[in-house]
């Protein structure tokens, strides 16, 4: 046949022998043009040919070589890839895709692409790609450095997680007994307990379970956030440290409490002032033993728009705007150098105003707004 045909059109469709076949099944490598195949007849009928397999030539080399003979590769002519490398030692298995850069799955020995003779990357497993990545799990999801040599527990074994969490929530309650004690709110260990028992056991519902008995880092040069509809609960077997290099906000829309048991408290301002103020009610400070004040460089001023009351046991000093009264069921004693009376005077004082917080609580619960500025 001299006749020019297109490309396929040369002869009948000839069929391709495969290791694995059956309807709709089976095991499918397509040839591209130019390959060198191996033509087989069945059972010897001339009309009936097939193709029995396909082979390398000098145009189209065998991407195993003495090299890496002891590589077991399944290649796509787009790169796609599947390698099991059996050399002793180094045995690693390569999953990867070209689009988008690369996309790997490595397993094992980890190497780079240099040939003839690779560098090591690692050990373990590697799943990286130059495009975005996710994990998702519909009913849950383990993260856990708990170690289980040759796959010998249970896939969602989690004892090491599991004890750390009961600690923390033992911590918490017995913190909280301590709150109660001070006649002060106890912590929501309860939810904290539920949610333990309900959720992370055995991942009963889709949560994600982490944990590390190395410990956990998390770092970026840009923005954290915890977000949390419910309760956000952090426990620490020893201290909890917070830095910040420039502004530090705590707020909460009702109300907050913190409790020191053994060591006391500082609240130091290296530079600039410390305010405190309840905007509508009042502030109490109590002690069991000394209160000092003292301005070592300044003056202090107390000052009251009604009353100001001193007492100590039954004697008292009670200011108002019309008089001044001294009250002593004992002695009263005067020591002065000199004691001098002169015309009535006075100190007007200049108080905060607070009614902006309180238009803007207003503001915001007519709107139905849940949260409001705070400047």
């Amino acid at each position: 046949d001299l006749d020019e045909w297109p490309l396929g059109g040369e002869s009948l469709w000839v069929r391709l022998a495969r290791p694995y076949a059956g309807s709709t099944y089976g095991f499918h490598w397509p040839l591209v043009q130019g390959t060198e195949v191996a033509v087989a007849f069945e059972q010897g009928n001339p009309d009936r040919p097939y193709i029995a397999h396909a082979l390398h030539d000098s145009r189209h080399e065998d991407h195993v070589t003495r090299y890496n003979y002891k590589r077991n590769v399944l290649r796509t002519p787009a790169n796609n890839k599947l390698r099991m490398d059996d050399e002793r030692g180094k045995e690693h298995i390569k999953l990867s895709t070209e689009y988008g850069g690369k996309s790997q799955l490595n397993l094992g020995h980890l190497v780079d692409g240099l040939r003839p003779h690779p560098n090591k990357r690692g050990e373990g497993f590697e799943l990286r790609t130059d495009d975005w990545g996710a994990i998702r799990a519909g009913k849950g999801l383990l993260l856990s450095t708990q170690g289980q040599p040759k796959a010998s527990g249970k896939q969602l074994n989690m004892d090491e997680i599991k004890h750390q969490l009961a600690n923390a929530l033992s911590l918490a309650e017995s913190l909280s007994d301590l709150l109660q004690t001070a006649q002060i709110d106890p912590l929501d260990s309860d939810t904290q307990q539920r949610f333990l028992q309900r959720n992370v056991e055995q991942l009963r519902e889709p949560v994600i379970v982490a944990g590390a008995s190395g410990g956990i880092a998390l770092s970026t040069p840009q923005h954290i956030q915890h977000s949390a509809s419910k309760n956000l609960m952090m426990t620490a077997g020893g201290n909890t440290e917070i830095s910040s290099l420039k502004r530090m906000v705590l707020a909460a829309k009702k109300s907050m409490v913190v409790f020191v048991h053994e060591l006391g408290m500082k609240l130091v301002a290296a530079a600039g002032k410390i305010q405190v103020q309840a905007q509508t009610e009042g502030i109490e400070v109590t002690a069991m033993k000394d209160v000092t004040i003292t301005s070592t460089d300044d003056e202090i001023l107390i000052s009251a728009k009604k009353k100001i009351t001193l007492q100590c046991g039954g004697s008292y000093l009670t200011l108002d705007p019309c008089k001044i009264e001294h009250g002593s069921p004992g002695d009263f004693n005067v020591k002065s150098a000199n004691f001098d009376y002169a015309e009535p005077a006075k100190l007007d004082v200049t108080y905060p105003n607070f009614t902006a917080c309180a238009t803007m609580v207003a503001e915001a619960s007519d709107q139905g707004d849940a949260t409001m500025p705070l400047s």
